[in-house]
C-alpha cells in the first residue's frame, strides 16, 4: 500500500493512502503564524472577510469539501472556528462579496459551490444566515455540471453594485469552461442569471482555482497542469483571453490564486505550486509597457502541504500581520496565516 504523509507545522502523520507520494516541506519553508482548528474532513478553499463598518473585525471562512457533511466555516484571527454551516453536500471553493442591496440594506455576502447539488449557495456575513432558498442551480442543461470553483466580480457603476459569479466546474470543454452569473434579489432572495460563457481550457485536469481582481477588472483562473489565464472581468468588455503565463514555473499543478493588492493598481498576483509545497508570486500590475505580461518575481516554500485554495489581503491586522497577510488551505483539515512581509522579502531579494 502507498502511504500519504501529512504534514502539520513540521510534523509527518500517516493519513491514509493516495495514489502519489507528496513532496515533503523543505527545510526552509515559511511558517504559518496562525494554524486553525481543524474541521471535521477536508479543508479545500478560504476567503477573508473585513467589517467595512470596523477594520479590526476580520474573519476567515472556508469550506471543508466532504459528500452529505461538508460546510462552510468561519474562523476569528486566532484560527478558532466562530460559526459554521452545516451540512452542505461536497463545498468546494468560496468568495467574498460587499454590499449586495437586499431589501434597501446593503449585505456583504459569502458564496460557495456546493458539487453535489451543483448549486452556488449564497451567506451574509459575518451571520453566515442563507440567502438563496436553497441555492442557484447553475450549468443547467450542460453534460458535466459538478460546479468546483467561483470568484466574485463587483462593477461599480452610477446605480449601485452589480456583483457576478464566476463558477468553474469539474470537467467541460476546451472552450466556455466558465459561467458567469449576475446576482439580483427578488423579495429577499438573491437569484442568479447566466451572461455569458468563456474561458479557454487545455485539457490536461480542471478548472478550480479562481480570482477577480475588481479594481482592475481582470479574472485569473488555473488551468491545472498548464498555466493561468486572464480575462477581462466584466462580460460587456469581450471574451478575449489577454494572457496565459506561468506555464514553466510549477512542479504540476497551478493551484490557488490570490491577490496581494499594495495600492488600487499594484501589488501580486500569488499563485500555490501545489506539489511543491510553495507559492509563485507575479506582479499585478504586468511589466512596464505590458499590462499583461506577468514574469515570476518569486517563489517562497511554505508549510501548507498541497494547497488547493488561498486568499491575501494587504490591510495591517493588528501585530501579528503589519502588512496583512495569506491564507492557505492546508492538508489536515486546517487553515495557514502567513504574515506578507515574508513574502516580501522574497520579493525584494528577486528584484536585488
Amino acid at each position: 500500500m502507498i502511504k500519504q504523509f501529512i504534514f502539520i507545522c513540521g510534523t509527518a502523520l500517516i493519513f491514509g493512502a493516495c495514489t502519489s507520494k507528496l513532496a515533503p516541506v523543505a527545510e526552509n519553508a515559511v511558517k504559518p503564524t496562525v494554524v486553525t482548528e481543524q474541521v471535521p474532513n477536508d479543508t479545500d478553499d478560504p476567503a477573508i472577510w473585513v467589517n467595512p463598518n470596523d477594520s479590526t473585525e476580520v474573519i476567515i471562512v472556508g469550506t471543508d469539501k466532504h459528500e452529505k457533511t461538508g460546510g462552510l466555516y468561519a474562523y476569528d484571527m486566532d484560527g478558532k472556528i466562530i460559526n459554521k454551516v452545516t451540512p452542505l453536500d461536497r463545498p468546494n471553493n468560496v468568495d467574498i462579496a460587499y454590499g449586495l442591496e437586499i431589501d434597501g440594506k446593503l449585505v456583504d455576502i459569502a458564496v460557495l459551490t456546493e458539487r453535489g447539488t451543483n448549486k452556488i449557495r449564497v451567506f451574509s456575513m459575518p451571520e453566515l444566515k442563507p440567502l438563496d432558498n436553497g441555492g442557484i442551480e447553475v450549468f443547467v442543461g450542460e453534460t458535466e455540471r459538478s460546479p468546483m470553483g467561483i470568484a466574485l466580480y463587483t462593477k461599480k457603476d452610477s446605480t449601485g453594485n452589480k456583483i457576478y459569479a464566476v463558477v468553474g466546474r469539474k470537467s467541460g470543454g476546451a472552450d466556455n469552461y466558465l459561467f458567469q452569473y449576475e446576482l439580483s434579489v427578488d423579495a429577499g432572495v438573491v437569484k442568479g442569471k447566466k451572461v455569458r460563457e468563456f474561458g479557454k481550457f487545455q485539457g490536461g485536469k480542471e478548472i478550480e482555482a479562481i480570482a477577480v481582481d475588481n479594481e482592475l477588472g481582470y479574472i485569473y483562473y488555473s488551468d491545472e497542469g498548464f498555466g493561468i489565464h486572464k480575462y477581462y472581468a466584466d462580460p460587456a468588455k469581450g471574451n478575449e483571453e489577454l494572457a496565459l503565463f506561468g506555464q514553466k514555473d510549477f512542479k504540476s499543478d497551478h493551484e490557488g490564486i490570490a491577490l496581494y493588492k499594495s495600492t488600487d493598481s499594484t501589488g501580486y498576483i500569488v499563485i500555490s505550486n501545489q506539489q511543491n509545497n510553495s507559492f509563485n508570486i507575479y506582479p499585478r500590475e504586468g511589466a512596464a509597457g505590458n499590462a499583461h505580461l506577468h514574469e515570476i518575481l518569486a517563489e517562497v516554500p511554505v508549510s501548507a502541504v498541497e494547497c488547493d485554495g488561498a486568499d491575501a489581503i494587504s490591510m495591517p491586522i493588528g501585530t501579528k500581520f503589519p502588512k496583512g497577510m495569506l491564507v492557505a488551505m492546508s492538508n489536515g483539515m486546517v487553515f495557514h496565516y502567513y504574515d506578507w512581509r515574508i513574502f516580501q522579502e522574497a520579493v525584494d531579494k528577486g528584484r536585488m
